[in-house]
């Protein structure tokens, strides 16, 4: 094993467990670029290209990176998950034997660590560490990716030898579960920036507040992440959206379900909800693309209707 390969992958962790100390989970690609300094010398994390080795790595990229979404277009086939549990990553163009496909390769033989950058929002990112290439589809042109968890470091193919099924199933759903929470994250973002970061109820401004919430869900055949399929509301008009206590008309018109406007129960029912009966959102996109699909809000629209 490299010792100095170790040594700046040990080093690479150590420097995002600060960052995400001091900025959060969602890194600016300013920082990642910047990198650390081993030895004198600079090694940065990321670059414009996917998958992305530093001049101090002789052989093996150090990260590989998920574009951030951009509405109204596919879904970045980079970060797609296979029936098998694991991550897609496609290849640098369609040439296997490409030099930053043929270090991916490398990476698998000897089971080494990477960092997965992925897309939150432009110039934004969440680093996940440590993952490793475990499949190889030439046909697919893709890498399967695993995401490891960070107390189970494994370095070398001789320590994978032994893990066992139980162990490979809990990889497995780490993998599943890690990128469900990506995706959910970078939808929340987008949501929030899209509006402003405000509650589109009651314009309520603390980020910390706020959430995203999807028109269509997520098991829905057209709940789909894109902003268009969500409203960013505060706590509390998330709660009763989703219980349909508050439903949002295909005019963006509020309406409180009936048996709460004939409820006694306090300032916080009668300034929480009631006032907004019959109000029209106060925030919405300015771009007609990241505006709530009317067809949307009318499919959800029926279901407030039903509880009413």
């Amino acid at each position: 094993m490299d010792d100095l390969d170790t040594r700046i992958r040990l080093k690479a962790f150590s420097f995002l467990e600060d960052l995400a100390s001091r900025y959060g989970s969602a890194l600016s690609r300013e920082l990642l670029g910047a990198g650390f300094d081993f030895d004198g010398k600079r090694v940065p994390l990321i670059s414009p290209q996917g998958i992305f080795k530093p001049a101090l790595l002789p052989e093996i990229p150090i990260s590989i990176t998920t574009a951030p979404v951009v509405e109204g277009k596919a879904r970045p086939y980079a970060d797609e998950i296979g029936s098998d549990g694991l991550m897609r990553y496609k290849y640098r163009g369609e040439d296997p034997k490409h030099r930053d496909n043929i270090g991916l390769r490398l990476a698998m033989q000897r089971h080494l660590p990477l960092i997965y950058f992925y897309g939150l929002v432009p110039g934004k990112y969440a680093a996940v560490w440590p993952v490793y290439i475990v499949g190889d589809d030439p046909k697919s042109l893709t890498f399967s990716v695993e995401i490891g968890e960070k107390q189970g470091l494994i370095f070398g193919s001789e320590q994978m030898a032994s893990e066992s099924v139980a162990e490979s199933v809990t990889r497995s759903y780490v993998t599943v579960s890690t990128q469900r929470r990506l995706h959910q994250q970078s939808f929340r973002m987008r949501v929030l920036e899209a509006y402003h970061q405000c509650c589109a109820v009651c314009r309520l401004r603390h980020a910390e507040l706020l959430d995203a919430a999807h028109i269509l869900p997520d098991g829905h055949p057209k709940g789909e992440p894109w902003v268009s399929n969500g409203i960013s509301l505060c706590k509390l008009h998330h709660a009763a959206f989703d219980s349909q206590i508050l439903g949002i008309r295909p005019d963006l018109v509020v309406e409180i379900r009936k048996d709460i406007l004939e409820e006694s129960d306090g300032p916080l029912l009668i300034h929480g909800l009631k006032e907004w009966h019959n109000k029209k959102l106060i925030v919405i996109p300015h771009s007609p693309r990241l505006k709530p699909r009317t067809d949307f809000l009318e499919e959800r629209f029926v279901l407030f209707r039903q509880a009413s």
